[in-house]
């Protein structure tokens, strides 16, 4: 469906994206990951036209959106981080204005802009002027503009920022079942969106591609060795040195109390079998085992790994996401 091949882009002596190549398929979610500044944005405004790129080709729907950008952008339906629309005008107006920029037929514009408003539950306030609507709101309409035309491909940046918990919940829904019909590319910085409908995911950090593989994969494969979530009651010392002198164990982690003496432990093995030699220690030690399960990487501890060589040392994901960078030389070199 969109195949991106050695994409660079330059502002002056910056290089915003350096000769990335990845591909989204016909009916798949590709999650789209980065800390601020990483690229991301910039990408998806390549891949929507909305930006020339410094080198490389992107093709949409078999057209080049640099050669063919006419053809190419019928097939994409774009949602930027800050919805395009204009206050000054009613919901169904703008929506029947997209539809008209789109090149939607006349006879057809009618039932396009009332399915659009429908999915995106937006009906009720096709009278109310756009500046008057909540974030929310303004959102779900920047979202419904992004299917007019029907687009093979929809680019979705930031796409339930301002929404309530249920609404954002109404989106994830959406997103799974717009599937059916077209390709998604789809950039959040909550990670729990990106895992609960995303296929495969892209990891992009300092203008790089770092990462491209399903979600299960990334997380297997980002240690090479198990990891035991552990629960105990008892003293910390003891419980630490006790799990340190088992054989094949590398790793223990800081204990976290939850509860009057009680503890959590991720422990790290060298092969699955070893938890039966630290349930035989903790036990003869009299210390009580209260949870003992197998553990794999969550989506924040793989886009840690594979950015962490990005700089200072992080406490967690959000302090690497909300990251400010650097003002550049070039004013125009944002992501």
């Amino acid at each position: 469906m969109v195949e991106i091949k050695n994409l660079t882009k330059h502002y002056g002596k910056n290089i915003a994206v350096r000769n990335i190549s990845f591909e989204i398929r016909d009916n798949e979610i590709l999650g789209f990951l980065g800390p601020n500044g990483a690229g991301k944005s910039t990408t998806m405004n390549i891949i929507a036209g909305y930006l020339p790129s410094t080198e490389g080709t992107v093709t949409v729907n078999g057209f080049d959106i640099t050669e063919q950008a006419s053809e190419a952008k019928k097939s994409i339906g774009y949602l930027p981080e800050i919805p395009p629309v204009y206050p000054d005008m009613r919901v169904e107006e703008y929506m029947k204005f997209v539809a008209g920029l789109k090149g939607v037929r006349r006879g057809e514009v009618s039932a396009q802009v009332e399915s659009a408003m429908e999915r995106l539950h937006i009906s009720d306030m096709r009278r109310r002027l756009i500046r008057n609507l909540s974030k929310g709101y303004k959102q779900r309409v920047g979202f419904a503009q992004a299917l007019l035309g029907n687009p093979k491909l929809l680019i979705l940046d930031e796409p339930t920022v301002g929404l309530d918990p249920a609404q954002v919940s109404e989106v994830r829904k959406l997103i799974l079942d717009l599937k059916k019909d077209h390709s998604i590319i789809f950039s959040s910085h909550i990670l729990a969106e990106v895992s609960a409908v995303c296929e495969r995911v892209v990891i992009i950090n300092k203008g790089e591609i770092k990462a491209i593989d399903t979600i299960e994969n990334l997380e297997r494969s980002m240690t090479a060795n198990t990891i035991l979530d552990l629960t105990v009651d008892g003293d910390t010392t003891k419980t630490i040195r006790i799990l340190k002198d088992v054989r094949g164990v590398t790793k223990v982690s800081e204990p976290e109390a939850i509860g009057e003496n009680r503890y959590h432990y991720q422990v790290e093995l060298e092969s699955e079998p070893v938890r039966n030699e630290i349930m035989s220690a903790l036990v003869a030690n009299q210390l009580g085992i209260v949870e003992m399960s197998m553990a794999k990487l969550s989506l924040e501890q793989v886009f840690l790994k594979v950015t962490e060589n990005s700089g200072k040392k992080r406490s967690s994901l959000q302090d690497l996401l909300d990251e400010t960078p650097e003002a550049p030389e070039n004013p125009y070199d944002a992501e």
